[in-house]
């Protein structure tokens, strides 16, 4: 595929101006200072676009799939995001390129990983998946203290925060409650748990909702890249939402 032409990558910079603009008014309509990362979510992305999106300015990339993770991490020098299910047969790319992990939860992969990014002199920070509804991939709340106390002696990650994936809503709002109920368990575990500080929620159709509740890490895909493949999920399993660059010789 051709290199992005300077007018493309004028588009790209536009929609990312906009997802940023979008954070920072839902940062003060909840009247908050700190700050929010924004994960550019680039499953089924082609390199050059994001290529170009790191030259746009963007430092943090997520990737669902080990080996889009380890193709893409290789040759785009970022933070690179794991954000799909851990599995034990490709733990060891995981842990060799992922810099931050998403979506941690009990099982042997984690723990694979964890072994494997030790041996390389790796400490990965992770964030514990919770499934609220008892429909996803993660660890149920009421399980979630068990699963950090049999982490804890893991010499190469480190558990730093929390991460869900709310029910498909038909508009944004119905996503607050899970987004609010994240952060409750959040600020109830840090009195035992104090290096749970990050909270990743929120995506292409609800990620300033998220900011409002308190998101630290948004990860957006199709707000910025336009929608996937018919086929394909938009984001990290979420709805797609906002218009992005599809259509238009990024994609």
């Amino acid at each position: 595929m051709a290199d992005p032409s300077v007018d493309e990558r004028a588009d790209l910079r536009r929609v990312i101006d906009r997802v940023r603009s979008g954070i920072e008014g839902a940062c003060a309509r909840a009247g908050r200072r700190d700050r929010v990362e924004l994960v550019a979510v680039t499953k089924t992305v082609p390199v050059e676009v994001v290529q170009a999106a790191r030259a746009s300015g963007l430092a943090d990339f997520g990737e669902n799939h080990a080996g889009e993770l380890a193709d893409k991490a290789s040759v785009v020098p970022a933070t690179w995001h794991f954000l799909g299910k851990l599995q034990s047969g490709t733990a060891a790319r995981v842990a060799d390129h992922a810099d931050v992990i998403h979506s941690a939860e009990p099982g042997r992969a984690l723990v694979r990983v964890a072994h494997r990014a030790a041996r390389n002199g790796k400490r990965i920070p992770c964030l514990a998946q919770v499934d609220f509804t008892g429909r996803r991939q993660g660890a149920p709340p009421e399980d979630l203290e068990a699963f950090l106390h049999s982490v804890q002696g893991l010499a190469g990650i480190e558990m730093v925060g929390l991460m869900t994936l709310p029910p498909l809503s038909e508009h944004p709002e119905g996503s607050r409650r899970w987004f609010a109920g994240l952060r409750k368990l959040r600020d109830e575990l840090r009195e035992r748990w104090p290096s749970l500080v990050e909270l990743s929620m929120g995506m292409s159709a609800d990620y300033e909702v998220a900011v409002e509740e308190g998101a630290t890490m948004v990860r957006v895909g199709t707000a910025l890249f336009g929608a996937r493949p018919r086929g394909r999920a938009p984001d990290a399993g979420g709805s797609p939402g906002g218009p992005g660059l599809s259509g238009r010789g990024l994609r």
